[in-house]
């Protein structure tokens, strides 16, 4: 989790779900890669347990649906940016783990999927992915549809109030990786390296 959440108990429970959902993807995605096994997650109950149908607006102002991400290798993040710490560094490492795969980083396209619509407009969204080197396609849409686009990745997210009448956004941070059918694979956390990221794309992507 980006930030331990307190607060009422309808909270508490949430968070306790999404830890628990978010254990059992990295537990699986572990297990997967420590038996080397170079299609992932592919024919396990998570391949289509994770993922789902969305409708975003990308940092272009253009309407983005799950389906215009079929046909590559896609490296899925849930964040915010005014976020301190979590998601920069997940950013970071995305962008040298494709650096690090050569002319196979075509193949893969990394996205960024705001919990934060209500600040994260196109426009800032744009201007936030273009500080890292890669070809990020950053999302934002309605409330209900960030929502919508949260739910079926089972990411956890809830505003957080902060002295002074600001505020800052609790979610799980974990890089979800699509195959090209749209179907869950892998997975790796913010603190994953991105040698890591990288070995194990290249062992999907063969």
């Amino acid at each position: 989790m980006a930030r331990n959440a307190t607060g009422k108990a309808p909270r508490r429970l949430m968070l306790i779900a999404a830890v628990l959902t978010t254990l059992l993807i990295l537990g699986t995605g572990a297990y997967l890669a420590l038996r080397g096994n170079p299609r992932g997650a592919a024919g396990t109950a998570l391949a289509s347990a994770i993922g789902g149908p969305f409708r975003l607006t990308d940092q272009n102002g253009k309407t983005v649906t799950d389906a215009d991400l079929r046909g590559k290798w896609t490296l899925v993040y849930f964040g915010y940016t005014h976020c301190p710490d979590a998601c920069p560094t997940a950013l970071n490492d995305i962008s040298i783990a494709l650096e690090e795969l050569g002319a196979e980083r075509q193949a893969v396209q990394p996205v960024f999927i705001t919990v934060d619509p209500e600040r994260d407009t196109p426009e800032a969204l744009k201007a936030y992915v273009a500080s890292f080197d890669a070809p990020i396609l950053a999302l934002t849409g309605s409330p209900e549809q960030v929502s919508q686009a949260a739910k079926a990745y089972r990411v956890y997210y809830a505003k957080h109030p902060e002295p002074g009448g600001d505020y800052s956004m609790d979610h799980s941070s974990v890089i979800y990786v699509m195959d090209p059918q749209g179907r869950f694979t892998a997975s790796f956390t913010h603190e994953s390296k991105p040698e890591d990221i990288a070995q194990r794309l290249k062992k999907l992507l063969a």
